[in-house]
């Protein structure tokens, strides 16, 4: 069986960003040269998500509006972990909502997705650098 790791690293301006990362997935995956196998991509971050849907702009702020909703980032003073002197908290409650990585099975050294489905990194506290792992095995 081989395996293949790879690091995708990114820094966002904003605090909140929607990165589709499918094009880089699909270049780990002719490099792993697996032919059969999985692809595992997760969020190396306690801020960030990797997910898969579809890349359609009102659909991804769509998302953003609905998290913000959810665990809006002001005021600050919500969040007990934001006593610790960080002003994150809203950002680990938007990455557990969206989850922390996804598999994606190899076909014939190609990711099977289904109709319209896209690899996305999330960023929910950024402006520094993060990264995210591809893990790839099979034969």
């Amino acid at each position: 069986m081989k395996s293949y790791r790879e690091e995708l690293w990114f820094q966002t301006d904003n605090r909140r960003a929607y990165l589709n990362i499918t094009a880089q997935v699909e270049a780990a995956v002719r490099k792993s040269a697996v032919r059969e196998g999985l692809c595992l991509v997760n969020a190396m971050h306690i801020t960030a998500s990797v997910y898969i849907n579809d890349d359609e702009p009102g659909l991804l702020q769509d998302y953003d509006d609905f998290l913000e909703r959810l665990a809006p980032h002001a005021p600050t003073s919500h969040y007990r972990h934001n006593r610790t002197g960080e002003d994150n908290g809203d950002a680990h409650i938007k990455r557990q909502l969206m989850g922390r990585e996804v598999v994606v099975a190899i076909t014939d050294g190609k990711l099977d997705f289904g109709p319209w489905e896209q690899i996305f990194y999330a960023e929910f506290d950024g402006r520094r650098r993060k990264r995210a792992l591809i893990k790839i095995i099979g034969e």
